[in-house]
């Protein structure tokens, strides 16, 4: 009981210092200061060693980048919001395009600035800015990302967010009527207010591709005009970009993506803290140093962040979606590339779209880079909360929303495709 206490007392310690810096700043995590080990950085490794020289300018180098990040062009989605540190040159007539694969985000606009959020499996999303027009344009480290990105939208973490906000005619947001972080637990009816939607979604309407008004304090808006567009050239230019649309499909993986991402990130960078807070503790208490969990109050927090990535990979709460909805046919094919299958064929990529985005409903990001790189006893934890979840008989009633076929498909693909997990059954 005494240690417990004196854990508490020193935790409480750490708080109050923590509250004019933003814990992902301090030591174990160290955000600002630790080199990053993501995807750009490889490509920076590259340009500085001139095995990689950027030719062209604006939209050919933007072409060139994505080609080497491996991102695909199909991935394009399109805001016209002014919520950007770029927001004065976005318009409706001039949005910023994103790009994104599993592990790296890619913000451009025609004429302006590339922003890039480049997933770290330690730090989580690293933010770069990057001007393509430049005579030798370079990455630059962009910390400002985190005033919104680590401190506004996002509390306590690094992270990456989506949000759906009412626009006028000019692109500014009309914050009067709120705006709303939106993930895979969004209702439809919410989402994409101020960004540009292609594809079909049957009769339900969302809040995509119209401007709204601001006419003494009464919003007015005509959902109905923005429902199952399919082309964008009357709204603005469309051959200034890479891809002619904004898929509907490419929208709902991007927004489960980043729930998901900052989970990981969340639970990775709480879990590494609390084991460095349990460290300090057994030396100041002159215990035995162990990698095991000896205090409850670490322990609570490993137990809820097991939970809450546990709930994000089952699609816990997920919003249901509209019938009819269908995006371009050229997004699956380039979303799914190089995913693993079992012997049937299965992916965790493989899409549904009748009332939920995906078939199998266990999120591909349990192959990334940031799962794997959570710390040990966190994983341990989460694959056996999993496999309870999908066990064949009396599995775990939170998620009895997947049904036996889907749960026995999903358990299938995890065993011979992740090792890991496997590997955790067997133990």
């Amino acid at each position: 009981m005494l240690a417990t206490t004196t854990a508490l007392v020193v935790l409480t310690a750490h708080v109050n210092h923590a509250q004019s810096t933003e814990t992902y700043e301090q030591p174990p995590i160290n955000y600002s200061t630790t080199t990053p080990r993501d995807a750009l950085a490889k490509i920076q490794t590259r340009v500085a060693a001139g095995e990689l020289k950027w030719t062209g300018r604006g939209k050919e180098i933007v072409q060139s980048l994505l080609r080497e990040l491996r991102i695909p062009v199909e991935s394009q989605l399109l805001v016209f919001s002014k919520t950007s540190f770029q927001r004065q040159r976005i318009r409706p007539d001039h949005p910023r395009a994103l790009y994104f694969s599993d592990t790296i985000y890619v913000g451009w606009l025609p004429s302006g600035l590339v922003e890039i959020a480049a997933i770290d499996p330690q730090l989580g999303p690293v933010f770069y800015s990057f001007d393509p027009n430049a005579d030798a344009p370079k990455f630059v480290r962009d910390n400002e990302c985190l005033s919104c990105h680590g401190g506004t939208f996002v509390r306590g973490i690094p992270g990456i967010f989506a949000r759906s906000v009412f626009t006028d005619a000019a692109g500014e947001p009309l914050l009067r009527f709120g705006s709303e972080v939106v993930d895979f637990r969004t209702p439809f009816t919410n989402r994409w207010a101020g960004w540009y939607v292609t594809g079909h979604h049957g009769t339900a309407l969302h809040r995509g591709n119209v401007l709204a008004q601001d006419q003494g304090g009464e919003l007015v808006v005509d959902l109905k005009r923005g429902a199952n567009v399919a082309d964008l050239s009357h709204y603005f230019e469309t051959q200034s970009y890479l891809a002619p649309g904004s898929d509907i499909v490419a929208l709902l993986v991007f927004e489960h993506q980043l729930a998901m991402q900052n989970t990981l990130t969340r639970a990775a960078q709480d879990c590494r803290r609390m084991l460095a807070y349990q460290k300090d503790l057994q030396h100041d208490l002159k215990e035995p140093v162990t990698e095991e969990l000896s205090y409850d109050s670490v322990k609570r927090v490993f137990e809820g962040a097991a939970q809450d990535v546990v709930n994000d990979l089952l699609f816990k709460d997920e919003a249901h979606l509209p019938e009819g909805l269908a995006g371009a046919a050229a997004f699956p094919g380039a979303f799914q590339t190089g995913v693993p299958r079992d012997r049937e064929g299965n992916s965790l990529k493989d899409f549904n779209l009748r009332g939920h985005i995906f078939r199998n409903r266990c999120s591909y990001l349990i192959y990334s880079e940031s799962f794997l790189a959570l710390p040990a006893i966190l994983k341990r934890k989460v694959y056996g909360r999993l496999a309870y979840a999908l066990r064949s008989t009396n599995p775990d009633p939170k998620y009895a929303y997947v049904g036996n076929e889907e749960r026995a498909r999903i358990n299938r693909i995890l065993q011979q495709t992740h090792p890991e997990f496997r590997q955790a059954l067997e133990q």
